[in-house]
């Protein structure tokens, strides 16, 4: 069983892995793996853009799995995923931010997507879906922060259709128009990655240069008491 669990996430992030996790579980198990990064706070550490773009890549080859059967199963798992994390958050409310550190579950991954969440408010449901493990914990917040449900279901469904399609889409026309893109998979999903962490990067740049601005602002101290005359 431990085996087979560390086979299972050594092929998640290897590109070699994924075509071949992809090619034998087609697109119930692209599916199922949408939904539970979306839905599960185990799913944080789910490559979900990668398998998305890879699965995309490969839908193009001849004997892929059909776009049909990957484009809108994986827009609806990825919306059922997001539903559920907003009700555990609307049910649980404060206690999760009282919730001890485990394997499956990180206050700091929490505490991540509560700061986005406030910075974006609403957008952040959109926003949150492009940002690796915000995408997981965004939900839950957004219900503790009892976001009107109508509301966060409309952002949701706009978030979850733009995040999933943009994915496979895109990784289809590569497959489409370049000619042998597999063989550089690697490649495209370092491309991936890297673009996925560029707002969190900003985002740290942008609080440190407002830290930064605060500190200057701040009245120097000289540490010595005042005598008053």
């Amino acid at each position: 069983m431990l085996e087979s669990i560390r086979h299972f996430l050594h092929s998640l992030y290897s590109p070699e892995g994924l075509r071949e996790l992809i090619a034998s579980g087609g697109a119930p198990l692209v599916c199922t793996i949408v939904f539970i990064e979306t839905g599960f706070f185990v799913g944080f550490f789910l490559p979900g853009d990668s398998l998305l773009i890879t699965a995309g890549i490969f839908s193009s080859y001849p004997g892929g799995v059909p776009l049909r059967w990957l484009l809108l199963p994986a827009m609806l798992c990825a919306i059922a995923g997001d539903q559920i994390g907003y009700w555990v958050g609307r049910s649980a409310g404060a206690a999760l931010y009282r919730r001890e550190d485990s394997f499956f579950f990180r206050r700091s991954h929490l505490q991540r997507a509560h700061d986005f969440y406030e910075k974006y408010g609403g957008r952040a449901v959109i926003l949150a879906r492009f940002v690796p493990i915000v995408r997981t914990f965004c939900p839950p917040v957004t219900g503790a922060a009892k976001m009107p449900y109508s509301r966060y279901l409309l952002f949701d469904i706009f978030g979850g259709v733009i995040w999933v399609g943009t994915m496979i889409l895109g990784g289809y026309s590569l497959g489409h128009f370049i000619p042998n893109i597999g063989q550089y998979i690697h490649y495209v999903i370092a491309v991936v990655i890297v673009l996925s962490i560029i707002p969190a990067i900003v985002s740290l740049l942008r609080t440190r240069r407002e830290l930064g601005r605060e500190t200057a602002k701040a009245p120097a101290s000289t540490g010595h008491p005042t005598v008053d005359e």
